[in-house]
């Protein structure tokens, strides 16, 4: 399809704006009722899916927007910031001074009960699904991503030299540490949870699996690797930080011995986000010149949806039944697409 055609259905099926500012993170909520962009100057604008030409922006912090998740609860989302601020969209849940909320994370829990957490510093914070701080956990050094597991059982941390994970509702804080010399900038974990992968700064991935403690080594990326997306299976992990959208092989005994296959490449502009589809095998990559696409794991068959021109791709998210694309850019663009069956 050609950047004409790309065009037409950013223009036939999305709703787009000017924000005039970098757009750091897009999501949407757990119910998929609205969607958000988070922006370096400090403002959440609001979207709801039903009224997608109604935005409205919250003055959210004073300062820039860090980290961006949905609520734990089915509405809502939790924002982190440069003004110490660990927020809600209706108020704080916690002030942490003079220190970046640089990381936030929720899960949904059971019954309601979900849990929220922030990484402030050294520290992961983790709070009930009222806002009620649970415990504080300590690392060796500051850390660069944070995530729940799938059954929200434990929280994951990277940072120099590895990885640590923890059971939240341990009574006694023993974590499991993952080591590997060198700087981990970002991390994954596998939706069985017996694989945890970091992204490291010398443009490569690291990964432990948890069962019987073996390494992982993914290489061969020509720039670091900012975001990793599992698909829905945990088939695959897609990556950015290459000329194309790379997904290494979770089976098979993969990706140890395994070749990952490239999808959309080839014309030498490197992908900066990806984002695995949550209910089927295709996975949502954009790129430095503002191109953004889906492309079918199985076939390969790539679909532009919108074309370049509009700055580097700096955020990308799907909702959560994967009808709505929501994406933004660093020169302060923003959009989503309606990709529902018709």
């Amino acid at each position: 399809m050609s950047a004409t055609a790309a065009q037409f259905l950013l223009e036939s099926r999305g709703t787009q704006r000017e924000l005039d500012a970098f757009v750091v993170a897009a999501g949407f909520d757990r119910a998929g009722d609205s969607a958000a962009f988070a922006l370096g100057d400090g403002t959440l604008h609001l979207v709801p899916v039903a009224d997608r030409n109604t935005w409205r922006s919250v003055a959210a912090h004073d300062g820039a927007i860090l980290s961006l998740a949905p609520d734990a609860a089915p509405t809502g989302f939790i924002t982190g910031g440069d003004d110490g601020k660990f927020r809600r969209v209706d108020g704080d849940i916690a002030n942490f001074g003079s220190k970046w909320v640089e990381h936030v994370a929720s899960h949904p829990g059971d019954k309601g009960k979900g849990l929220l957490a922030c990484a402030v510093g050294k520290a992961i914070h983790v709070f009930d699904h009222t806002g009620e701080k649970l415990k504080e956990l300590p690392h060796p050094s500051s850390v660069t991503g944070l995530t729940f597991d799938a059954r929200g059982k434990r929280v994951a941390a990277s940072h120099y030299n590895g990885a640590t994970l923890w059971f939240v509702a341990a009574k006694v804080n023993s974590p499991r540490k993952l080591e590997w010399k060198g700087s981990h900038t970002a991390i994954a974990i596998h939706p069985d949870g017996d694989a945890v992968v970091t992204a490291m700064q010398e443009n490569a991935l690291h990964g432990w699996r948890l069962s019987d403690s073996q390494h992982m080594r993914m290489s061969g990326y020509p720039a670091k690797t900012e975001t990793m997306s599992f698909t829905r299976n945990g088939k695959w992990l897609a990556t950015s930080g290459a000329d194309a959208m790379v997904l290494w092989p979770f089976f098979g005994g993969g990706p140890m011995g395994k070749a990952p296959i490239e999808l959309a490449g080839g014309d030498g502009v490197v992908c900066t986000r990806v984002a695995a589809h949550p209910q089927q095998e295709m996975v949502a990559g954009g790129f430095t010149d503002g191109l953004v696409v889906l492309a079918e794991v199985n076939s390969s068959r790539v679909l532009p949806v919108a074309p370049p021109g509009r700055g580097p791709i700096s955020a990308l998210a799907w909702s959560p039944d994967g009808s709505q694309l929501a994406f933004g850019t660093e020169k302060g663009f923003a959009a989503i697409i309606d990709l529902s069956k018709r």
